[in-house]
């Protein structure tokens, strides 16, 4: 597996991949591919840096995944992790994360989980994340 930093020309694909990330992870989040392509180039031009990680084949480099990173947090902050559907469950998502620690020299790394993601839960605990802190939100509904 390699890592490649992406540009600006990845923003559709890397939003892409996001809106499958948002739909996996049961998020709330209902922005459609352009307001998440715009949302990207905000990330990308602000303190934010996108990682593809790929597959080499005998025919070509095979992006399997992303991860965007907040490189001004102290420890930096892992915002999306993802690893496409049909290459889950075959030891990518670990191979990728330890990687991409490997590659930005991190020690410690911050995420955030979202309650309902069981899996995503599961996946980073057996990663040996511990939580730090439950966030709560109110909303009072209207009828």
């Amino acid at each position: 597996m390699q890592i490649i930093k992406c540009s600006e020309k990845d923003i559709p694909l890397l939003a892409s991949m996001n809106k499958q990330l948002i739909e996996d992870e049961k998020s709330s989040n209902a922005m459609n591919l352009i307001q998440l392509e715009k949302r990207m180039q905000t990330f990308l031009s602000s303190e934010y840096k996108a990682y593809f990680f790929t597959e080499e084949n005998l025919e070509e480099d095979k992006i399997v995944g992303y991860a965007l990173v907040r490189h001004t947090s102290s420890p930096l902050y892992l915002r999306q992790f993802y690893i496409k559907r049909e290459h889950r469950r075959k030891h990518f998502g670990s191979q990728a994360f330890n990687l991409l620690l490997d590659y930005l020299k991190a020690d410690a790394i911050d995420i955030d989980v979202l309650p309902r993601n069981e899996r995503g839960m599961n996946f980073w605990k057996s990663m040996g994340f511990a939580e730090t802190c439950i966030s709560m939100r109110y909303g009072r509904k209207t009828k």
